[in-house]
């Protein structure tokens, strides 16, 4: 019964990814156990993830201690715990892979947080990254920055399958599309095959509702009481509202009928922040077809235990969703301002955990020497 609810948001076109990543779910089976039995087809990881695991587990002691045997270097040492790991999960995932014909079944990685600003060293980082894991099923993570859209293009312009992060805004939401399709035109142009190259488009959901119900609160009125909880998901709403759009293109049908799958939209930061809301409101509130939600294993356990699926969730509420999104504006909440912060404090959230990963292999290194 458990996997039911799970099952039937899969068929409703939602691939089910974890939000996690160890050495003990893999040595444990646990994850193998959550695509077989719970519907995951993907995994996406980040250096706070690893960081935390790394510290709370002994399973890292044997390569952490071989690693300061050989003095390497804190951030070779990092790309090296990472990646063997996103290598297994890569391992673990394959049957998803095969059964999508490399669709699902993908793990990310991330781009060093700390070359946010720097489009060459990002594309770099990527490269080195997709050499080291060498798995096809695999997505390099890279930040939607102003400085991280060239990097998008030129990575996938490489062949490398991409996962871009921390979208807030329907307008950087469009330019990291637009980016996609330069990448894959010039992927094209220099003879890599289109069929191989995946893409996911990560959209923040929580953290908008999060930096909204702030401000909703000190305007403290009735009407804003009102809209608290709605943005998120309104924006999100208009966020695959935009999809359908360019996935509709001329432009696009020209990628497709050369082999191109599209880049899917992948909602994430969806457990809730505010115990008020329903713990699965950013998965029931987001079923669509062509889409990924990647989850905390605990969300993915309460979505099993008690989540509903409407299957006209999204597509039904885009006239909603821009109500919403203009009484936000009427009440004299700046969306452009809202987004600004949030992709601001994304990239120093981002940076800060590359920084702890790097402290805590620091500190690890150390130990074992």
């Amino acid at each position: 019964m458990s996997s039911d609810r799970l099952a039937e948001l899969a068929a409703a076109g939602v691939a089910i990814w974890l939000d996690d990543l160890s050495r003990q779910r893999l040595t444990s089976g646990g994850l193998d156990k959550l695509r077989r039995e719970q519907h995951v087809v993907g995994v996406t990881t980040n250096p706070t993830i690893f960081a935390k695991a790394v510290t709370s587990a002994e399973d890292y002691a044997g390569q952490v201690k071989d690693l300061a045997v050989r003095e390497t270097s804190v951030a070779e040492a990092t790309r090296s715990i990472m990646g063997h790991d996103v290598r297994w999960a890569c391992d673990v995932m394959k049957p998803a892979a095969d059964a999508s014909k490399g669709i699902d079944g993908r793990v990310s990685i991330e781009v060093d947080p700390l070359l946010a600003a720097d489009t060459a060293r990002t594309v770099a980082e990527a490269k080195e990254l997709w050499w080291l894991v060498d798995r096809d099923n695999l997505f390099i993570k890279i930040p939607a920055t102003q400085e991280g859209l060239p990097a998008i293009t030129a990575t996938l312009a490489a062949g490398i399958s991409v996962n871009v992060t921390l979208i807030f805004s329907l307008e950087r939401y469009e330019a990291v599309m637009n980016a996609f399709f330069d990448g894959l035109e010039q992927a094209k142009a220099n003879g890599h095959d289109l069929s191989r190259i995946g893409s996911v488009a990560s959209f923040f959901v929580s953290r908008v509702d999060t930096e909204y119900d702030k401000r909703l609160d000190k305007i403290g009125t009735d009407e804003a009481k009102a809209l608290k909880g709605k943005a998120a998901i309104a924006n999100a709403k208009l966020a695959y509202k935009l999809y359908e759009q360019l996935f509709s293109s001329p432009r696009w049908q020209t990628l497709a009928d050369a082999g191109a799958h599209p880049q899917r939209p992948l909602w994430a930061s969806t457990s809730t922040k505010n115990p008020e809301y329903r713990d699965v409101i950013y998965v029931e509130e987001l079923v669509a077809p062509g889409t990924v939600n990647t989850m905390p294993e605990s969300v993915i356990h309460a979505f099993a235990d008690h989540g509903e699926v409407r299957l006209d969730a999204i597509t039904g509420g885009y006239e909603e969703a821009q109500q919403i999104m203009d009484s936000l504006a009427a009440l004299g909440i700046d969306y452009s301002d809202v987004v600004e912060v949030l992709e601001r404090e994304g990239v120093e959230k981002f940076s800060v955990s590359g920084k702890e990963m790097n402290d805590t292999v620091q500190k690890a290194l150390g130990s074992a020497s």
